[in-house]
């Protein structure tokens, strides 16, 4: 651990609104790197005058606390300014991502019924909200200022989407206190302090990522590096070229620069792994090409992100995704919603941290955003759908899922989800999708077909996929089968699923 961490952790305070976030970084050194992107760099001092400027635009545009702004916008220093601006007025922000498909995306503006859509070059759906790219750009420039407001820490300020097992997205809503605490926490943890350079190459119109890019870095005084590119060249110069400290990846990631020797990771100090099991042979392959082990993580949307992670250096659990952190409490519980006793097997559920200086900060999500309003969440410890074990020192292992998610390369794929779709075309009587293991992407996903005739087109079906959901639900593995297993109420019986799509593969 660095020197600082202990001095750190013994002064733990509770998280200030996001609306101060920049603060520090603009008394002690204003002109020092806050964001690096495609389209340039900003000093501190330029984030605040464009996270100003956002959000007198939006104010202009009838935004008041409260209303939701939906953003569909690329990973660039607008989308950055643009969430900065929406928390000084007290909106909730909602990302919605850029590869998903119309539908999808009309389905998220729907659900979170926004006041302002900004809308950028891969936003797809309908709405009168919509402000395109050059609106956009004279509402910014003719902004008056917003006025001050009081910020409560415990209020509304972001939509995280996530889904059930019934493959419709929610819409969890996440305070102020929430989207501030995890950086406070990992900063503490890990010593991290103004020399931090954080790459991230996820989409930040996914809310844990703004929260683990501007939102962290901002409280170290460090810089966020937001890369535009995912592939492994491009993930690599962004590394190389902007000395990128800390990177987070997913396990595909990992797989290809693990096979790239000549890609420069010199500068990276840590290497994070998450959106999925990252298989130990990626760590030791990784950890040989680079000297460097990947730090395994286990995150969840209702946390918001980090719930778990290897300690900072080398050394790791085989099959663990790391420490529990400890301003939460994670622990196994059964059927009965009883607590297991450490290391039993069981859904693991959390709470906020019991005892220790993160004792009481953490809450639970604020609740589902529907209908208008916010529907709060039941009572009681905050089950993640996710079977495992947690030991006495905290070190969680994830064994199993009991929401049925298909992890492809980082991505959520809910089957019911892509199911619905399949199930829309005519030949199609009935139809399962389950997950095949794959080396790199950790998961595929496959279709396994009932059809009601002699054959079936499948390039037909995977081009109805492509039309209603983002690419990366489409099925890669197509089966026909004479008949899907069932049960006695006619229900698919998913166990086996697996093991016939690898047997009978197109």
């Amino acid at each position: 651990m660095k020197e600082g961490v202990d001095s750190n952790i013994g002064k733990i305070r509770a998280p200030r609104p996001i609306a101060t976030v920049l603060d520090t970084a603009l008394r002690s050194r204003p002109g020092a790197t806050a964001l690096i992107a495609a389209a340039g760099a900003w000093s501190y001092a330029e984030l605040d005058e464009q996270a100003a400027r956002a959000a007198g635009a939006l104010w202009s545009l009838g935004v008041r606390p409260g209303d939701r702004v939906a953003a569909c916008l690329p990973n660039d220093l607008g989308i950055v300014a643009a969430f900065h601006g929406a928390q000084r007025i007290g909106a909730i922000w909602a990302g919605i991502g850029e590869a998903n498909a119309p539908a999808e995306q009309q389905y998220l503006h729907d659900l979170c019924d926004p006041t302002v859509v900004l809308a950028g070059p891969q936003w797809r759906a309908e709405s009168p909200r919509a402000v395109h790219p050059d609106r956009w750009a004279d509402e910014l420039t003719r902004a008056e200022p917003a006025p001050d407001l009081t910020h409560d820490i415990d209020a509304a300020a972001g939509i995280a989407f996530t889904s059930g097992t019934s493959g419709r997205p929610k819409a969890v809503v996440h305070s102020q206190r929430n989207l501030m605490l995890p950086g406070a926490v990992v900063l503490a943890t890990r010593g991290w302090g103004p020399d931090l350079r954080r790459g991230d190459s996820f989409p930040l119109t996914i809310l844990n990522m703004m929260v683990l890019s501007t939102l962290t870095t901002a409280q170290a005084g460090g810089c966020a590096v937001i890369m535009d590119r995912r592939d492994v060249a491009g993930v690599a110069e962004w590394i190389a070229e902007h000395q990128v400290t800390v990177w987070n990846g997913a396990p595909a990631q990992l797989y290809d620069l693990a096979r790239r020797p000549d890609a420069n990771l010199r500068s990276l100090q840590e290497i994070w792994s998450g959106g999925s099991d990252t298989p130990d042979a990626v760590r030791t392959t990784f950890a040989d090409t680079h000297g460097l082990v990947p730090r395994t993580t286990y995150g969840l949307t209702e946390a918001p992100t980090v719930v778990a992670i290897d300690p900072p250096g080398t050394a790791w659990t085989p099959g663990s995704s790391g420490l529990v952190l400890p301003h939460l409490d994670v622990a196994a519980y059964d059927d009965e919603g009883d607590r297991l006793p450490p290391g039993a097997l069981g859904e693991l559920c959390l709470t906020t941290a019991r005892e220790g200086p993160w004792a009481g900060l953490w809450r639970p999500p604020l609740g589902h955003w529907s209908d208008g309003e916010i529907h709060p969440l039941p009572l009681g410890p905050l089950a993640t759908g996710d079977i495992g074990t947690v030991d006495p020192a905290g070190q969680l292992a994830v064994l199993d899922r009991k929401k049925m998610v298909i992890i492809r390369g980082g991505a959520n794929v809910y089957p019911l989800e892509v199911e619905r779709v399949l199930a829309i075309h005519p030949d199609v009587t009935k139809v399962a999708v389950c997950p095949v293991p794959d080396e790199r992407l950790g998961q595929k996903v496959a279709a396994l077909v009932e059809t009601s005739c002699t054959t079936i087109d499948f390039d037909e079906l995977a081009a109805l996929c492509r039309r209603e959901l983002a690419g990366y639900k489409v099925p890669e593995i197509w089966t026909r089968v004479d008949a899907l297993p069932v049960n006695a109420m006619g229900k698919i019986e998913r166990t086996g699923l697996t093991a016939l799509a690898q047997r009978a593969q197109r």
